[in-house]
């Protein structure tokens, strides 16, 4: 079918941001004002902490500066995304990324000079002025950098070495993405060009020849650039270990975990009570190995599907019916905002030529918390929908609850609102149908879910933390060591039912989330969290719809750690992770029952 241009797609089915300015006339005047009053903010140079009123009255320019900000550039980058071919859009975009990089700079003088005072300061500041109180959280956290700041030369010395300290991912992401080739691949005697984003549709492949043939390519092409993504691994950890020690932290993953103020023991503890329970993982593998009817299951053959996909087409109107339905048990309140999101116009729907590919919920206090999406009418649209409008009611709950400062919730629980969503839309369609089939289809695709982000993130994570232990004690990193390393923990991971093709131990090359230092036992964590609210909504009703509505309430009013504790997910304890592990042991079970009848 031939993509149609923005211009003919339907204005109904596309989000609507003349709510934030009714025309580009519009925002280029409230750019021009901006980027003349920008530089008033340096009249505080200098004076942040003469007096408490001097600290209030600058907080409050700031933020209202940063509003006028970011108004400006949802409504430049969300006009970009459904047309990346428009140069007009493009022009908004770059104009926008140019005031914020002038803001910035700008702003930079505030964090060394209130860190050059003292928090008892801000305290009696608060006594002084108690309208600063709602600005109290912010100031917390800023402060408890003090110990992790350097004097403001040293700052600037690490500011200017920034890109090149980051530049191992940059190299790592141009060798991947630009230079590495895997030639072609031949299949029903048609031959196709071979690719990282291809590789999981041969892996999903009913083919075991196809499945062997695509992995032992994949991984041999890494394997002759095994010294080069070594070395550009190893310059990533050792810049972070660095910067870690420049700074005062135990560690590089201490220094990671500070951010959230998570403890170090919250990342070892989901290691450990993933490993004492992997043996749910190595029973969903003797299921794969029954259902595919093999002698012996390899690594390439677990990411074949064990049921076929279900042929069943959604209109939008269908889709967001199913959506609404499902989702009916997070209550009144919950389903009237999901309907304001139809209504009003949050989501813009259609695939368009020209239009960022994906999805995504966009948007922050003086927006709609838009929906891209690439609508095409499959069951993952559905899902993606649900998944999506779970993070917009997060930030439409979290804008509505609090004041801009702390209005904006960290990427730790960023991803339970919409995997809260995703679960209980799934659970409502495995209900719904008593069709052998689709139901066997439902459940495959939840077990997909739980072995992939809670055991597949935890062994990536234990693996990074293995490494950069193993570099803090004068271990060099070299590619025989990594990948030495990582078979381990794949045999251990995989367990004695699955073959570990020796060629696996290369994998960890082709991880981009190694680059982002200590990122993916969030993912775990979530998964574990959604799946602790999703029991309690179903278990106490109102009560535990209740506690997760005021979970989503509390933005970035606390710490993530904390915000969880509202809905009684405490992150410190093994028991949520080891519930959400029982219930994949159960699906497990329920699809082996369904599937022998």
């Amino acid at each position: 079918m031939k993509q149609k241009k923005r211009s003919e797609i339907d204005v109904k089915d596309t989000w609507n941001l003349e709510v934030i300015y009714k025309n580009t006339d519009e925002f280029y005047k409230e750019y021009k004002n901006l980027e003349y009053t920008l530089s008033d903010i340096l009249k505080y140079k200098g004076h942040l902490l003469d007096d408490a009123n001097t600290l209030f009255e600058f907080l409050e320019m700031s933020d209202t500066l940063e509003r006028k900000l970011y108004k400006l550039y949802y409504y430049a980058h969300l006009n970009y995304d459904v047309d990346t071919t428009n140069s007009k859009s493009l022009e908004l975009s770059e104009s926008v990324t140019n005031l914020m990089t002038k803001y910035s700079n700008i702003m930079s003088f505030v964090d060394p000079e209130l860190l050059k005072g003292d928090y008892k300061t801000i305290l009696e500041f608060i006594n002084q002025n108690r309208e600063l109180e709602k600005y109290k959280f912010n100031l917390e956290k800023l402060y408890r950098y003090k110990k992790h700041t350097l004097s403001e030369k040293e700052e600037k010395l690490l500011a200017t070495l920034g890109n090149t300290l980051g530049s191992s991912e940059n190299i790592y992401e141009s060798l991947t993405d630009s230079d590495l080739t895997f030639g072609s691949i031949t299949v029903d005697g048609i031959r196709h060009e071979f690719t990282e984003s291809n590789y999981a549709t041969f892996m999903e492949s009913k083919s075991r020849d196809v499945r062997k043939k695509a992995f032992n390519m994949l991984f041999k092409t890494y394997k002759k650039y095994s010294h080069t993504i070594a070395d550009t691994f190893r310059y990533n950890v050792e810049a972070n270990v660095k910067i870690s020690k420049i700074r005062n932290y135990k560690s590089a993953l201490i220094a990671s975990l500070y951010h959230d103020n998570i403890d170090i023991e919250v990342y070892n503890n989901l290691i450990k009570t993933v490993r004492d329970n992997i043996n749910v993982l190595y029973d969903y593998y003797d299921l794969k190995r029954e259902v595919l009817g093999l002698h012996e299951i390899h690594l390439y053959d677990i990411y074949a599907n064990m049921v076929n996909d279900v042929d069943k087409n959604y209109t939008f109107e269908e889709a967001k019916n199913i959506v609404l339905e499902g989702l009916s048990v997070l209550g009144s309140d919950y389903n009237k905002n999901l309907n304001m999101a139809f209504d009003n116009r949050f989501i813009d729907i259609y695939n368009n030529k020209g239009k960022r590919g994906g999805a995504y919920s966009s948007g922050f206090y003086d927006t709609y918390p838009y929906i891209l999406l690439n609508f095409e009418g499959k069951y993952n649209d559905v899902t993606t929908l649900a998944h999506e409008l779970g993070h917009s009611m997060h930030t439409m709950y979290s804008c509505k609850s609090n004041p801009y400062n702390t209005s904006s919730y960290q990427i730790f629980v960023a991803e339970v609102a919409s995997t809260v969503n995703e679960l209980i839309l799934i659970k409502y369609l495995i209900k719904k149908t008593n069709k052998k089939e689709e139901k066997l289809y439902l459940l495959n695709k939840l077990l997909e879910l739980f072995k992939g982000t809670i055991f597949r993130q935890t062994m990536f994570a234990e693996f990074e933390k293995n490494v950069y232990e193993a570099y803090e004690n004068g271990i060099i990193l070299t590619s025989d060591y990594l990948s030495k390393e990582y078979y381990k923990l794949v045999k251990d991971y995989f367990g004695p039912g699955v073959a570990c093709d020796k060629l696996i131990e290369n994998e960890w090359m082709r991880i981009p989330h190694f680059y982002y230092n200590f990122y993916v036992y969030k993912y775990a964590i979530g998964l574990s969290a959604a799946c602790k609210i999703v029991h309690d909504i179903e278990t106490k009703g109102e009560v535990g719809v209740k506690k997760y509505i005021d979970f989503l309430k509390t933005g970035g009013s606390m710490y993530p750690s904390d915000e969880l504790m509202v809905c009684s997910v405490d992150v410190t304890k093994s028991e949520f992770i080891i519930e959400a592990i029982n219930f994949f042991k159960e699906t497990i079970a329920e699809f082996r029952k369904i599937y022998r009848k």
